[in-house]
């Protein structure tokens, strides 16, 4: 998307978010708090312009529909696109808020569940009818704006018949009502001309064995995975499938542990042709893992699709989902994306909140901004280091040993085990070499603190 228009109202709607405008570029010097300092769209930073490299998106879920209540808490903030009180009403309320929020942000995109834009009614027939309603609304909104759809969801992990999981229930009736809602989130995010579709798998796990066939269940959800890639792609969707990797909370065996948990699953039952990841921040750090790690994982299957942006705190531990603004991480984050080409398909979703005691309406354009910001600027960072400094070439003289002769023998299959115990008796001990960890930290932070505008 790339001919954005801005949001013009019609006669009697509401302006939500007054005496803010279309947030631009002002660079570094810039002190308003309604600018960007370092994310200029059109900027060509490694062949392609940041509008192209990130693909941001507003998450529907948190932005529009988060109220601020928490497990120990009711709600904090009561925007005014929720006070309808007819569904339908309310519906299209928040996504003229929505509009107007992501158009005066000047992004292109937003990702949703398929019951965040519409609450879900007593029965499938009519919430399907809802949906379809919404739909039609959302298109006319998104024609006069330029705006489009990342990726689309189905929530199955909201709803009471969703507490044994979705796929993976012991129940088929279960089963069968996910089918269901998927398929029409799926015709949904293909009506709106969704980019791609997101496989979240909040209760696809489970509390203890002694209730568990963990076998069967696996199998169920493979075969529920093939079933709707099969129906998608006969109706025509081009688009990339990604799943989510997630540990714990709410299950406490979830069966999307982490990257490399669901790369193995997607090749044991076939489907690592058809899927690929969507690495979220702060899922890669509630399963001990850095947010780099969790990429390269996925880089390394040739699975990195796309990122749910946030970041956790890091002396909780659950799922804070707050605004990125680590820059040191996100520049080695954006190492791994730049060295692996870029994301396949999908971009950079705030999948971020603001806190609970942040309550104006204006506190959700400053946290999207400073995570724009600072995606931005990590961005510039890393292409320094991989274009204006030694860091690959340090990292590429550690493996030197195996790019000739007995080493690259050894790469290339070319030895036995036999081999190997006689070169070692050969060559005898060898001096240590130092793996230059602290240099390339220092790399890292002189290009960050050093950054030219």
């Amino acid at each position: 998307m790339t001919n954005l228009r801005p949001i013009k109202l019609t006669l009697g709607e509401t302006e939500y978010f007054k005496g803010i405008g279309k947030i631009r570029f002002e660079g570094p010097g810039s002190d308003h708090p309604m600018a960007y300092r370092y994310y200029d769209e059109n900027r060509v930073v490694a062949g392609k312009t940041m509008r192209e490299h990130f693909k941001f998106a507003v998450a529907y879920w948190h932005t529009l529909c988060g109220a601020g209540s928490d497990p120990f808490g009711a709600p904090t903030r009561f925007y005014p696109w929720m006070q309808a009180k007819d569904p339908m009403r309310q519906a299209r309320d928040k996504m003229d808020a929505a509009f107007e929020f992501i158009t005066k942000l000047g992004l292109a995109y937003f990702c949703f569940h398929d019951f965040d834009l519409v609450p879900e009614a007593e029965t499938l027939a009519k919430s399907e009818r809802r949906l379809q309603s919404i739909s039609a609304y959302a298109r006319e909104k998104m024609a006069a704006s330029g705006v489009g759809v990342l990726w689309g969801t189905a929530n199955l992990f909201s709803h009471p018949r969703y507490m044994n999981g979705a796929a993976t229930n012991p129940d088929f009736a279960v089963v069968a009502h996910a089918g269901a809602q998927v398929k029409i989130a799926l015709d949904l995010t293909m009506a709106l001309g969704g980019e791609n579709y997101v496989f979240w798998g909040g209760r696809e796990g489970y509390q203890s064995l002694l209730n568990t066939n963990m076998k069967r269940e696996l199998d169920h959800l493979a075969r529920f995975l093939h079933l709707a890639r099969d129906y998608a792609r006969k109706q025509g969707f081009q688009g990339e499938f990604f799943i989510e990797p997630k540990p714990m909370e709410p299950s406490k065996h979830q069966y999307d542990f982490d990257a490399a948990t669901v790369t193995g699953f997607l090749r044991e039952y076939g489907l690592i042709k058809d899927f690929k990841l969507n690495i979220e921040v702060n899922h890669a750090t509630l399963a001990w893992h850095s947010f780099p790690h969790e990429l390269q994982v996925a880089a390394n299957a040739g699975l990195l699709g796309s990122i749910d942006a946030n970041r956790g705190d890091y002396q909780n531990g659950w799922d804070t989902d707050q605004f990125p603004n680590n820059l040191y991480e996100l520049t080695e984050a954006m190492l791994v994306i730049l060295e692996a080409g870029g994301l396949q398909g999908g971009g950079v979703n705030f999948d971020a909140k603001i806190r609970r005691n942040s309550t104006d309406l204006d506190d959700l354009f400053h946290a999207h901004i400073g995570g724009i910001d600072v995606f931005a600027r990590a961005l510039l960072a890393a292409d320094a280091i991989l274009t204006q400094s030694p860091y690959r070439r340090i990292r590429q003289e550690r493996y030197i040993s195996f790019d000739d002769g007995e080493g690259l023998a050894f790469e290339t299959g070319k030895l036995r085990l036999k081999d190997l115990h006689n070169i070692a008796r050969r060559i005898g001990e060898q001096p240590l070499k130092s793996g230059k960890q602290e240099q390339l930290e220092n790399i890292i932070n002189r290009h960050i603190l050093h950054l030219e505008p």
